[in-house]
C-alpha cells in the first residue's frame, strides 16, 4: 500500500528552510517524505538529508520515493521519535545542521489505512500508535483509564464540550464489554453527544479521536524539550520549521519559541538585564504562516494548519 502524503505548506517550508545545496538537513516527520523530496532536490553531492520518522512503513515508502527522486546527497534514515533528534545526529556523527523540519500532522496514510484505528470514519481495531513498538493503545486508555483521566484528556486534548458526557457513557459502555473498534466508540460517543449538538459542526467522534491519539503518543508531552533539542543541533544561521495542526501544540511552539528569542527573566522594571541570558534565535515569521485559500481547496486537511519558523543566532 502507498503512503499516501500530500506535504502541507509545501512551499512555504521549504522557502522558510533557505536550502544550501551543500547544507545537512533534517526531516523529523518523514511521512511520506513530500516535504523531503524536494529538500533532496535541491541537494547536491555535498549535502545530507537525514529522514526521521518513528512510523516503520513510513521509513520504507520515503526510501522508495527519495530513491526515485534521483538525487546525490547522502540519505539517512533513522526509524525513531523526533525528540530523539540529538541521539540520531550523535550516531551518525553530525554535529550541526543547516536546517530541520517538523510536520506534527498525522499522515493521510495513516488516517486512510483503516487497521491503525485513527479514523472515526473507518470500523477498526482501537489502536492509534503512530510507532507500533508502543505498548499503549486507544484500547488500553479507553478500557482502563479512570472516568475522570479520559474526562480530562478529551477536555483538554480535543477541547470537547461534552467531555464529561462522553467519559461517563465510555465508563458505563466497558461495563458491559470492553471497547475495542473505532466503530463501538463512535457510537457512544453518537449517544453521549446531545443530537442537537450534533447537527452542525466537525463530526463528533473528531475531538475525541484526536485527544485519544494525543495521549497513546505522548505528542504533546514530549513537543518543548525536542523543540529545544532541535535548536540545539543547528547551525548559526539555520532554521527550524514547525508545522501545527492544534492550538495546544501551536501553544507550546509559540512559547518555546519566544522564550529562546526573548529569554530574559528579570523584571520589567529593571533598567537593564542582570540575569544573563541571551537569546540563541530569532523570529523569521512572528505570526503563524498560514496556508492559501488555494491549498485549503485542493487538501482540506491543511485547514488547520500554522507554520512558525525560527533562526539560531
Amino acid at each position: 500500500m502507498e503512503f499516501n502524503h500530500k506535504p502541507v505548506l509545501l512551499k512555504e517550508c521549504i522557502e522558510g528552510l533557505e536550502i544550501k545545496p551543500f547544507g545537512t538537513y533534517i526531516d523529523g516527520t518523514m511521512g511520506g517524505a513530500g516535504h523531503s523530496r524536494e529538500i533532496y532536490r535541491r541537494l547536491d553531492s555535498r549535502g545530507m538529508l537525514i529522514g526521521i520518522d518513528q512510523d516503520a512503513f513510513a521509513i520504507q515508502s520515503s526510501k522508495a520515493v527519495l530513491e526515485k527522486a534521483g538525487g546525490e546527497a547522502k540519505l539517512i534514515f533513522a526509524n525513531v521519535n523526533f525528540k530523539d533528534i540529538k541521539d540520531v545526529c550523535r550516531e551518525n556523527n553530525v554535529c550541526c545542521v543547516d536546517g530541520i523540519l517538523l510536520d506534527l500532522g498525522v499522515s493521510s496514510h495513516q488516517l486512510d489505512e483503516g487497521e491503525r484505528g485513527f479514523s472515526y470514519r473507518i470500523d477498526a481495531p482501537l489502536d492509534m500508535r503512530m510507532d507500533r513498538r508502543g505498548s499503549v493503545t486507544a484500547e488500553f486508555i479507553i478500557n482502563e483509564y479512570e472516568e475522570n483521566r479520559i474526562r480530562d484528556i478529551i477536555r483538554d486534548y480535543g477541547e470537547e464540550r461534552w467531555a464529561a458526557r462522553i467519559a461517563a457513557f465510555i465508563v458505563q459502555a466497558r461495563k458491559k464489554k470492553a471497547v475495542t473498534t473505532t466503530g463501538e466508540l463512535v457510537d457512544i460517543i453518537k449517544a453521549a453527544v446531545p443530537s442537537s449538538a450534533r447537527r452542525e459542526g466537525p463530526h463528533p467522534a473528531k475531538r475525541t479521536f484526536q485527544a485519544i491519539r494525543i495521549e497513546v503518543n505522548n505528542e504533546l508531552g514530549i513537543l518543548g524539550a525536542a523543540i529545544r533539542d532541535a535548536v540545539s543541533v543547528l547551525s548559526p544561521g539555520g532554521r527550524l520549521c514547525i508545522i501545527t495542526f492544534h492550538s495546544l501544540e501551536d501553544r507550546i511552539v509559540k512559547t518555546e519559541y519566544q522564550k529562546m528569542v526573548k529569554p530574559c527573566t528579570c523584571p520589567p522594571e529593571f533598567p537593564i538585564c542582570v540575569c544573563g541570558k541571551e537569546a540563541v534565535a530569532r523570529h523569521i515569521s512572528k505570526k503563524p504562516i498560514l496556508p492559501s485559500e488555494a491549498e485549503i481547496e485542493d487538501n482540506p486537511r491543511a485547514r488547520s494548519a500554522k507554520l512558525r519558523i525560527i533562526q539560531r543566532i
